[in-house]
């Protein structure tokens, strides 16, 4: 068995050396920094060409979630602490429940704070973590190992295909080389890491940068966005209460206090402050528009 797992990770992009780090060890401090920025560097142009993909992720995503579906990361080490990242940022930034987007990592979430290694050889725990999470087949899993052969992300994902559920894969090898049949696949290829098999580094930063296009295009497909601004805010702290101000302000040209008092009006909800501004309507109108407009600024306005 171990034999057969060093086959597999000997022919893998991410665990073979790059040619540009070899000697990093004998460099001086501003050397060494300047060989992992320069690797860097090529990250965000390789993530582009993954763009048709992950816009057929999030068509899929934001199918799901306006039928009342979740989307469920799920991985082991970085790819699962990014996943977890991910989720938990999303209720504060577009004020989603936190049941609607959520991270499941391999060794529970001890494994955020201390390195369960082991935990991701099991593909049945990936099956059994997903049932725990009570996921169904009217929900998406998205399963990220940079490695792609993750047995507890391939079971996960197995076990989601099984009942029915969409499937999406993030791996930071070959599409030619995936060894499961999913709906979509993203495969941001970054080659060779500047340590060798160390996808904290490049693979990392490619699996945040798609994790942050995915869930904020999708968030903008689903009007929690006007403009570039943040409208459907959760106010949990002063920051989000003094920003939810300014938003409004921004937009409707009012002063600090008049921001305010509008705000109070519409019980502290964005959406429905900059409505009432912007169309002249009182509180309950505002809602109705919004339900209407299917929780957009721009269609509740022009109703």
């Amino acid at each position: 068995m171990s034999k057969k797992v060093f086959d597999e990770i000997e022919g893998l992009v991410t665990e073979t050396r790059n040619p540009r780090s070899m000697e990093i060890d004998a460099k001086n401090t501003r050397e060494i920094l300047q060989i992992i920025n320069e690797e860097d560097q090529q990250i965000p142009l390789i993530v582009a060409q993954e763009i048709p993909y992950i816009t057929q992720a999030v068509d899929l995503m934001v199918h799901c979630f306006k039928n009342e579906g979740k989307l469920f990361y799920i991985g082991a080490g970085t790819s699962g602490r990014l996943g977890i990242l991910d989720a938990s940022e999303c209720p504060p930034t577009y004020g989603t429940d936190p049941e609607m987007i959520q991270g499941v990592i391999a060794g529970g979430y001890k494994a955020l704070v201390r390195s369960q290694e082991g935990a991701e050889d099991v593909a049945e725990q990936g099956a059994i973590d997903l049932q725990e999470a009570k996921f169904s087949k009217k929900d998406v899993v998205l399963g990220i190992a940079a490695s792609r052969r993750t047995p507890y992300v391939l079971g996960a994902l197995n076990y989601a295909k099984s009942i029915g559920a969409k499937t999406v894969y993030l791996t930071c090898n070959p599409r030619s080389e995936l060894t499961i049949a999913v709906d979509v696949s993203i495969c941001p290829v970054v080659g060779p890491e500047v340590i060798m098999g160390s996808t904290r580094m490049k693979a990392g930063t490619a699996t945040k940068l798609v994790l942050n296009m995915i869930t904020t295009t999708a968030m903008i497909k689903l009007g929690k966005v006007y403009g570039n601004l943040m409208v459907d805010l959760r106010i949990t702290s002063q920051k989000v209460t003094e920003r939810s101000k300014r938003v409004v302000m921004m937009v409707t040209g009012l002063n600090y206090d008049e921001a305010a008092s509008l705000l109070e009006k519409a019980n502290g909800h964005v959406k429905t402050a900059l409505v009432m501004a912007l169309a002249e309507v009182s509180i309950d109108e505002a809602r109705m528009r919004l339900e209407k407009g299917e929780g957009f600024i721009r269609k509740a306005i022009g109703i």
